[in-house]
């Protein structure tokens, strides 16, 4: 891309140094989407004396490169074309026979850049003339003169954040930068190195969760921002316009329990040798229309080492790096009909050194190598070090390459490797990633193993499919944060333009202290006892819309460098927030240097789990009437503060995050408490429901009532019936027992003007169900027709609440919480059934 910009760079020559540039740069896969249709002009001074990002509205529609301010329009047009027909842009544009949309585009550009700088510079100084004020001449508006020097700083300030920039809606955007010249005594201070070239930090594009129950595939607007790689996976699958394209109800949904299971796993935490944690796996990337959807796909699977497979149905299974043996399949003797298998390491496949790189945040992203991981003993037989990447470009921690690349050095190091023609019986381990081998007699060595399945392809000459495998390392999953972590890669010192070296964070760390928190941040020692290091923060959102809060900052100026590193920290920072932290250093001058890269902390105040309850028990007895009461109680625990009632429908997996919440109680130590999950208030509408005498039941032809039931003989279609009072429009709950069912069909019935009928009953068993009555509906029917012979027996029916609990046969866990809303081990299930 850099060649391009040379290319084009004629065009733009004889531009004067104010002239509006845009500078190009790449369409993104992993941008960000806004339903914005407009700019946003903001100010910085992070460059000189003065810096805007301007967005305009609309782009060119691809917009793999923005439109340059030139002039004039017919030698952009040369330089254009000659670059299309160097660098084949027209591949990705298409704009080779539409240099005329071309140029219509670039003018509109100006001109609405030129309407955003009117504009602001209105807004600011109250002046119209845009060239009066670029140039520094004097202006007069409504009876006041004005010069560029009142409304401009005269030297460079410190910038307080970072300019946010206003998407198009398009999943594009455009960057501008205008800068100015400083006065001749601060022209060499504010652009020691010339003009500025811009750069951007973004928030990419937003995911659907299918964790989060609030999210809807179907609406957009209600998708976040994550780092989740499997969350990621999936957007890029089936919702990334530059992605594949896939059906999300056909490639995700039949299997969307298996993806959560692995979007968990990313953001399962790892403890650092430091001290806090970090997510297991994250993934940051961007990539160009020049490479195809699989390209970014490789990258977002080897952040997490991930494995993903197409299924026959079209469903798509990805399996992140973490043994399982819920993940694991196994081969048999008579399902394999063929191998090739390879005990030992070939000379040309020989690794004894693996380096991962990754893309680090501190160095500007560019690509950087961690420690690496090395056989010395194999290097003296080899006689040469034989070197391997491993590489994580879409992966910014340090830690987690580390992680990575150890798996990849084991896998590297395995020397049981080959492939295996399997039969269609085989068919559940292909979709797999692990397979354990039972196969005595064709792989007798391999009895018993774990292999990891690499690839599988459809071979119908094979028997039915080929897998190539690697023998699973042992091992794999162990991490020891103390010897694995290796060493953070070195930062060449990045100073600004008062020639101040910026930090770099090494380490952040909440600490609670008394219920209080504070931040613990490790920078890396930049050698000079003249800079003073200072830290800032900030709540994320501090509105619940995503919108930050202040920059509160805190001096250390006693800090003492140990070991390479400087410890620092901040005083009381709000508890339980999710916090942007920067550090910065301060010269003996008071200039500052530019801030670090954002890191993000969450100030828990209590990280001690609370111990599980003492006891969690039903209450009442059945018939449960819209409603489940229970009883609970904590143990002599401190750090238990909330129980959650959860409910789940009757077998199911628990899961906090996707679980009903019925109710939440504040609790405290060694007490008992109470929690009715539903309407107390129903009552059963039928008279003598459970048949203990006989009455208050019109009984029609082969009904009687005896042995505390309802018995019908089969011969003719007749009911048993009563007149409660009914409402029209009102859905009703019911519930019956049938027993010594022998032939025939018999249901509950509401008559009188209109029929409304149940659900026909032909097997012994307890049924609840819902019935809405209609106008007239007068007489409650229980109806056998001329075959049904049974009984019936707690006959119910009551009228539903908005406040009922919903209907139907539940498992009920309670979940104890500390202050900080860390979750204790689950209490349950208690199985309910609640008409």
């Amino acid at each position: 891309m850099n060649e391009l910009f040379a290319a084009i760079a004629p065009a733009i020559q004889s531009l004067p140094a104010t002239t509006c540039v845009s500078a190009a740069r790449p369409l993104q896969i992993a941008f960000a989407r806004s339903n914005r249709d407009s700019y946003e002009l903001v100010e910085t001074s992070r460059h000189s004396l003065e810096e805007e990002l301007l967005q305009p509205a609309n782009t060119i529609a691809s917009a793999i490169i923005n439109p340059f301010c030139i002039d004039p329009p017919n030698r952009a047009q040369i330089v254009l074309s000659e670059a299309v027909d160097r660098y084949g842009i027209k591949s990705v544009l298409g704009f080779r026979d539409a240099f005329d949309l071309i140029t219509k585009s670039i003018r509109d550009s100006i001109e609405a850049a030129k309407k955003a700088r009117a504009e602001w510079i209105s807004a600011i100084a109250g002046g119209t003339n845009v060239q009066d004020i670029i140039s520094g001449s004097f202006f007069t508006e409504n009876g006041r003169t004005m010069r560029t020097a009142d409304f401009m700083p005269r030297n460079p300030g410190v910038p307080t954040s970072r300019p946010n920039i206003e998407l198009s809606g398009d999943g594009q955007a455009s960057l501008a930068m205008i800068a100015h010249n400083a006065d001749a005594q601060d022209q060499q201070t504010a652009f020691p190195y010339g003009a500025p070239s811009p750069s951007v930090e973004i928030d990419g594009a937003y995911c659907w969760d299918f964790r989060d129950p609030a999210q809807d595939p179907e609406d957009p607007s209600t998708w976040t921002w994550t780092r989740n790689s499997a969350n990621i996976c999936a957007w890029h699958l089936c919702f990334n316009e530059f992605g594949f394209g896939l059906d999300y109800k056909k490639a995700l949904l039949p299997v969307i329990d298996l993806w959560k299971e692995e979007a968990d796993i990313c953001d399962e935490d790892v403890p650092l040798a430091g001290g806090g944690t970090e997510k297991r796996y994250q993934c940051n990337g961007w990539d160009t229309t020049e490479n195809g959807p699989k390209s970014g796909l490789n990258a977002i699977l080897a952040t997490c080492d991930g494995h993903l497979v197409a299924r026959g149905d079209g469903a798509r299974i990805l399996t992140v790096g973490k043994f399982r043996d819920s993940r694991t399949a196994t081969l048999t003797d008579a399902d394999i009909v063929g191998h090739n298998v390879q005990y030992g390491v070939l000379f040309e496949d020989e690794c004894n050194r693996l380096v991962p790189k990754f893309t680090y945040p501190a160095t500007n992203y560019t690509s950087c190598d961690t420690d690496f991981f090395e056989d010395t003993d194999a290097q003296i037989a080899a006689g040469r070090v034989l070197t391997m990447e491993g590489s994580y470009e879409w992966c910014h921690q340090w830690r987690q390459a580390r992680r990575l690349g150890k798996r990849d050095w084991l896998r590297q190091r395995q020397e049981v490797k080959g492939s295996l023609d399997v039969r269609l019986s085989g068919i559940n381990a292909v979709y797999a990633r692990w397979v354990r081998l039972e196969t005595p007699k064709r792989l007798p060595k391999l009895d018993g193993k774990l292999i990891e399945n690499r690839r599988s392809i459809v071979a119908l000459t094979k028997g039915g499919f080929t897998m190539d495998f690697i023998e699973h390392p042992e091992g794999i999953d162990d991490w020891n944060p103390a010897t694995d972590e290796g060493q953070q890669p070195p930062v060449p010192l990045a100073v600004n333009a008062s020639d101040i070296p910026t930090p770099v964070i090494n380490l952040i760390q909440a600490k609670a202290n008394g219920g209080s928190v504070y931040i613990r941040v490790v920078i890396i020692d930049p050698e000079d006892g003249s800079l003073t290091p200072v830290v800032r923060y900030r709540v994320a959102d501090a509105d619940g819309l995503g919108t930050p809060g202040a920059w509160v900052e805190q001096q250390n100026p006693n800090a003492e460098p140990s070991g390479g590193y400087i410890d620092l920290s901040t005083g009381n920072v709000p508890t339980d927030e999710v916090l942007d932290v920067q550090a910065a250093f301060i010269a003996s001058n008071r200039r500052y240097s530019n801030w670090s890269v954002t890191e993000t902390v969450t100030s828990t105040s209590d990280p001690t789990p609370p111990a599980a309850l003492t006891s969690f028990t039903l209450t009442g007895s059945a018939p449960r009437l819209g409603n489940a009461g229970f009883a609970f109680s904590t143990g002599n625990d401190a750090h238990v503060r909330t129980v959650n009632i959860y409910r789940v429908p009757s077998g199911s997996a628990f899961d906090a995050d996707t679980a009903t919440l019925a109710g939440t109680r504040a609790v405290g130590p060694s007490a008992s408490y109470a929690f009715t999950d539903g309407d107390t208030t129903r009552t059963n509408m039928l008279t003598n429901s459970g048949f203990d005498t006989d009455s208050d039941w019109a009984k029609g032809t082969g009904w009687t009532i005896s042995g505390g039931k309802a018995n019908k003989a089969a011969g003719t279609q007749s009911g048993l019936t009563q007149a409660p009072s009914f409402v029209a429009g009102t859905v009703y709950r019911l519930a019956s027992t049938v027993s010594g069912y022998a032939a025939g069909t018999s249901r509950l019935r509401f008559t009188g003007t209109t029929t409304v009928n149940g659900a026909g009953r032909t097997a012994n068993g307890s049924y609840i169900e819902k019935m809405t009555a209609a106008v007239g509906n007068n007489t409650f029917v229980v109806l056998g027709d001329a075959s049904f012979a049974g009984s019936y027996d707690d006959v119910i029916m009551f009228a539903e609440t908005g406040s009922c609990a919903p209907q139907g046969v539940w498992d009920y866990y309670a979940l104890p919480l500390n202050g900080s809303g860390i979750e204790g081990p689950a209490s349950g299930p208690l199985n309910v059934t609640i008409i």
